[in-house]
């Protein structure tokens, strides 16, 4: 709402005069008990839009406020005046059309700019002439622009050249995010960012690195993201499936092969010693003895013919360790034991 212009007239509007009047005893009049603060909101704003001075613990029987610019009362930086009773409103030597006095002692920016960025003053007059003062301060800043995303290669082959990702931007004071696939990216050992985050380094460049890359800039009062940058990784084919390198795999072939004349040469070891010490050969010689010494007189169609005996032989041999000696091993020492089964 645009402020009314107060009537012409010879000298001072006696309001402002009093205004005048109380502005030495601002100085030495002691504060009250609560004391005038200041707060904008939004705290910052972003240019174009709209911030209110909020003014807290105003006190009793108010007579008149005004607002200026600046850190300190100073007429010709005053913005608009308020009288109280009957209500007039005056705007000042700054006034430009966007602000707005209200009754509580509040003041309303609309369209704010960045040359509006700055402290605030209200002075506030009781009924009996004395006077208080508070500063607030504004923050204007200028909404960022979308950045854009350079790549060294958007087509590149896994553990080949590095890949080197720029988010490009002109406005200042801002910070730098990084996304993969939608997501907050997640740094790995591969990957480097810049001192200000404006720049991402992945080298080597492995399969898992292909996809959708994005930027975003923000300060205090806004934030924009590029558009998606497409990362597509090749496959090696001099790398084995696994996607290690030939060095790697001729590592693990070399790892493999010792482990297995490792556990050979263990098992023959084991062999050797089981076996070593003694070697049990078991003959099994079934012998029938003849006619003559078994029937004894008596003939095969004897009714009273004699069962038939088998006679098997079980031969040990027990081989000693080899002891150094210069004479020649004695012979293995071999035990016959006999064993009889008789047959009907």
């Amino acid at each position: 709402m645009e402020l009314p212009t107060a009537p012409a007239g010879k000298g001072c509007v006696p309001w402002q005069g009093l205004l005048l009047a109380v502005l030495l005893s601002t100085f030495w009049n002691p504060p009250t008990t609560a004391q005038l603060t200041i707060e904008s909101m939004p705290t910052n704003v972003a240019e174009g839009k709209d911030v209110i001075f909020l003014v807290r613990n105003l006190p009793g029987n108010l007579a008149a406020y005004g607002w200026y610019k600046g850190d300190k009362v100073d007429h010709h930086q005053q913005i608009a005046s308020y009288k109280i009773g009957p209500v007039e409103i005056t705007p000042g030597p700054v006034y430009s059309g966007r602000e707005t006095i209200y009754s509580n002692g509040s003041l309303l920016f609309r369209n704010v700019t960045q040359e509006d960025t700055g402290y605030y003053t209200l002075q506030v007059i009781n009924t009996s002439y004395q006077g208080e003062v508070g500063t607030g301060q504004l923050r204007v800043y200028q909404p960022v622009a979308q950045p854009s995303i350079q790549a060294s290669n958007t087509t590149v082959t896994e553990h080949q050249d590095p890949v080197v990702l720029t988010c490009l931007t002109n406005d200042t004071g801002i910070s730098i995010q990084w996304f993969f696939n939608n997501q907050s990216l997640q740094l790995t050992e591969r990957m480097k960012l810049s001192q200000d985050n404006s720049t991402l380094t992945i080298d080597p460049i492995r399969r898992e690195d292909a996809g959708d890359y994005q930027c975003e800039v923000s300060n205090l009062v806004s934030a924009s993201k590029s558009d998606l940058l497409r990362l597509d990784v090749k496959y090696d084919p001099t790398l084995g499936s696994s996607g290690l390198s030939a060095g790697a795999i001729g590592g693990i072939v070399i790892g493999v092969l010792a482990g297995v004349a490792l556990i050979a040469a263990l098992v023959y070891f084991l062999y050797i010693r089981k076996t070593g010490g003694a070697s049990v050969q078991h003959d099994l010689t079934e012998h029938k003895p003849s006619a003559s010494n078994h029937s004894q007189g008596h003939s095969d169609n004897s009714p009273n013919k004699m069962d038939e005996v088998t006679y098997s032989s079980l031969n040990f041999n027990v081989q000693e360790s080899e002891k150094p000696t210069s004479a020649s091993p004695p012979p293995p020492a071999t035990e016959t034991v006999y064993s009889e089964v008789k047959k009907k």
